[in-house]
């Protein structure tokens, strides 16, 4: 006897409406008349489905980033590459996101890692009012997108908690199109915003937040930037322990009076590898990861100052000065 599983389950409807379902078809023709139709190009040519159960809030960025062409800086097979889920692993270890899903704040964190703008909004933050207000704005445009966190079994759907990013908004009858990243189990489907809204007014388990709502846009970044910080590098996630779990019961003691306390104080009790970190930040970003809207003439601008900044780092006298004081 064949086991249930989860390939291609019923959706539920009411509330939900299958995208390609007559009705679905009908308002996917009446949708665009409102003008709230305008990202669902971009993102319908780069639709994935989640690699991993687990994967639902990667694969929604990922979709996410590739309608906004942001660069990955990564090549596959030689060639410039688009995103997928299994490239997205700052922020937090793959091997944990494939296990437990990935929390709404650190998949506000992946983003901003991958060089997109970030609006996020937990739903005790915020009202369905301001939900829909921000809903319009972003569907009437292609610079900016939204992924949602919500619980599915409020939508009468089987699981639990659920990433998906949005493709559209019918302003007529209040509905909006989910581009469900888990194909396999529901396609993509219309539901009303109100009980969307009431599925994404829940608290997450796994931290005892609620679900939210984040704007997704690309960062336009300043020509002028030298550095880059990403959560890649090994020593981030001690230095950040240090940061969070450390400093504050140092600026805390009665014997700290001033900014030389505190500097005396933090640079006493600095993790080990701090100096790697330290030089780490100060690496140029690699000419294959620079923004792919810098002219010629700021592309020349940014290799000089490497230039320089390489200089700086031979010095002899700074790397005595930066040894003895780390």
């Amino acid at each position: 006897m064949a086991l249930a599983g989860i390939y291609r389950r019923v959706l539920p409807s009411p509330p939900a409406v299958e995208f390609a379902s007559p009705q679905g078809k009908q308002l996917f023709i009446e949708a665009p008349d409102g003008g709230n139709m305008e990202g669902f190009f971009k993102l319908i040519s780069y639709y994935q489905t989640q690699s991993e159960p687990a994967y639902c809030g990667l694969a929604s960025l990922a979709m996410v980033l590739n309608a906004l062409a942001i660069d990955p800086g990564r090549t596959w097979k030689g060639t410039p590459s688009s995103r997928d889920d299994s490239m997205l692993d700052c922020c937090e270890p793959l091997s944990k996101v494939k296990e437990k899903g990935i929390p709404f704040g650190k998949l506000a964190c992946l983003a901003h890692c991958n060089g997109a703008k970030v609006d996020a909004f937990r739903t005790n933050e915020s009202t369905i009012d301001d939900f829909r207000r921000s809903f319009v704005s972003c569907t009437a445009s292609q610079d900016s997108h939204m992924i949602i966190s919500y619980h599915r079994a409020k939508l009468k759907q089987t699981g639990n908690g659920h990433f998906s990013p949005f493709g559209g908004y019918h302003a007529g009858r209040d509905m909006v199109l989910i581009l469900d990243v888990a194909r396999f189990k529901y396609p993509p489907h219309w539901v009303p915003l109100s009980p969307l809204w009431e599925a994404m007014d829940s608290i997450d388990d796994a931290t005892g937040h609620y679900k939210g709502f984040m704007i997704v846009s690309k960062l336009q970044k300043s020509p002028s930037i030298l550095y880059t910080v990403s959560c890649r590098n090994e020593n981030w996630n001690s230095i950040m322990k240090y940061l969070i779990r450390d400093v504050p019961p140092l600026l805390k003691l009665e014997d700290i009076k001033d900014i030389e306390g505190v500097l005396s104080g933090g640079i006493s009790s600095i993790p080990s590898n701090f100096n790697e970190f330290v030089m780490w930040i100060a690496e140029v970003r690699r000419k294959e990861e620079e923004v792919s809207i810098l002219s010629e003439e700021e592309r020349k601008r940014l290799e000089l100052n490497e230039a320089v900044l390489k200089q700086v780092q031979e010095t002899h006298y700074l790397h005595m000065w930066a040894g003895g004081w780390l």
